[in-house]
């Protein structure tokens, strides 16, 4: 049985993860998003612009090396596409204050994306921080792969 195609928002959506944040592609960043879009990560800080969300992921992809977005499911309503995620890597740089662990850390995420035509009008990241937290510390076995 063959999958069933992406919708265009859900590529876009598909785009953001498996291309702008598991190759640190900032060059996307204007494809997908409006220029004043808002964007409050599962990391902690509330964005605006491009700019902006450019430093946040230098921020994530410096700390987390091998950084890559598992795709689990999206659903689509109307102008607003939901997921399920699964984000991990590598621990190489100060992330919460703990210093470099070396281990692999990752945490499960719900993106609500809000679409304006076909860019990204707003974005809200739901994530497990208190699962990553414990894993930082050493308290808890990565997040499965």
């Amino acid at each position: 049985m063959s999958a069933k195609p992406l919708s265009a928002r859900k590529q876009v959506v598909h785009l953001f993860y498996k291309g702008l944040w598991d190759h640190a592609d900032k060059s996307l960043i204007p494809t997908i998003f409006h220029p004043d879009f808002t964007f409050r990560g599962s990391l902690g800080p509330v964005l605006v612009g491009h700019e902006a969300f450019a430093g946040y992921v230098d921020m994530v992809t410096t700390a987390l090396g091998a950084y890559t977005s598992d795709i689990l499911e999206l659903v689509e309503e109307g102008e607003t596409v939901c997921g399920k995620l699964r984000f991990h890597g590598i621990h190489r740089a100060s992330l919460f204050g703990f210093a470099p662990t070396g281990r692999h850390v990752g945490w499960y995420g719900a993106p609500i994306f809000h679409f304006e035509g076909m860019k990204v009008r707003d974005l809200w990241v739901l994530g497990d921080i208190h699962g990553l937290l414990a894993q930082l510390r050493g308290d808890a076995p990565a997040t499965p792969v």
